[in-house]
């Protein structure tokens, strides 16, 4: 472990952790994101950042790190849905580490920010999630030329989108997921087991995404909890998470189901490191290993190469 990484778990652990032990106020929970968004995160050289329009009104944020020299390929694209416990969260607050993806996979990412609770309780994100992949389609996007990923409960969300499309659409070429959440049950062991270990995210408070996302619909639904789904025929899946976090199990158990129904499954478990922390690219060397560790399987997904069209 590095000392940078150290320092960040200690600060976590001291700071950040209490203060959502004792979150009340879901707006100071978004305004500090989008401040450590602001001045804390790192963005690459050549960062672009684009606002569009996918269909008729979701909003999204277009991510591109490349010189002019090797444009990205126009026919291949990352679709990125954003984490923040389904209250906090946008593609702003994710897009300097999108940027840092984008320039090792030499890919355009398209964010899309969907609704957030509590004032867009569930199915709202999902059904936003749904319909960008819907608009990438109809732009033009080929499925085999998709791949999707998020970050905690935007890993979850991408799981829930792969449910909602499964035997509707083609499903896209792969997915990736940093330490996702997949059952609003709260029933993975790990919950329990890493509440101690874990720096940043405290297990008492279930209740956030209960009371604010769920509101009195079913987490039985499985478009809540995407563990719960029957995978027809599920595309390769990359996790990456930490195995002291309270999340670890729901990535171990997603991918068993995953594999029980077919799918080509990679696991990429980390020691001791906090929730979701490739977003500290810049600042931590652990995240940007990680990082590439993702790019990699990426990149590897399309043989004829991410350089572009000729």
């Amino acid at each position: 472990m590095s000392w940078q990484l150290a320092a960040v778990r200690l600060g976590l652990r001291l700071l950040v952790k209490p203060r959502l032990r004792h979150l009340t106020d879901v707006a100071s929970a978004r305004r500090d994101l989008e401040r450590a968004a602001d001045w804390l995160f790192r963005a690459p050289p050549f960062a672009w950042y684009r606002d569009a329009t996918l269909g008729d009104r979701l909003d999204a944020l277009w991510i591109e790190t490349r010189p002019s020299s090797r444009p990205a390929p126009a026919d291949k694209v990352i679709l990125y849905l954003h984490g923040g416990g389904f209250v906090a969260g946008s593609p702003h607050t994710h897009r300097k580490m999108l940027a840092r993806l984008s320039w090792l996979t030499g890919l355009r990412v398209c964010a899309p920010d969907y609704r957030k609770a509590p004032e867009h309780p569930f199915p709202a994100a999902v059904d936003d999630c749904v319909a960008a992949y819907d608009a990438l389609l109809a732009d033009g996007y080929e499925p085999k030329n998709i791949i999707v990923g998020g970050d905690s409960a935007g890993g979850g969300l991408t799981f829930s989108l792969l449910a909602r499309i499964d035997g509707q659409h083609p499903a896209p070429r792969a997915v990736f997921a940093f330490s996702p959440i997949v059952d609003l049950r709260f029933t993975s062991p790990s919950f329990d087991d890493n509440k101690d270990n874990d720096p940043l995210l405290p297990s008492d408070r279930r209740d956030l995404v209960v009371e604010n996302y769920l509101r009195n619909r079913s987490e039985n639904d499985e478009a809540a909890s995407p563990i719960l789904h029957d995978f027809k025929s599920p595309p390769p899946a990359f996790f990456q998470f930490s195995t002291t976090e309270i999340l670890r199990d729901e990535s171990l158990r997603m991918a068993e189901k995953l594999r029980a129904a077919g799918g080509q499954v990679e696991l990429d478990e980390w020691p001791d490191a906090p929730h979701v922390w490739v977003i500290l690219d810049g600042w931590v060397p652990e995240a940007r290993v990680a990082l590439r560790r993702v790019a990699d399987f990426i990149t590897r997904q399309f043989p004829d190469g991410t350089q572009g069209e000729s």
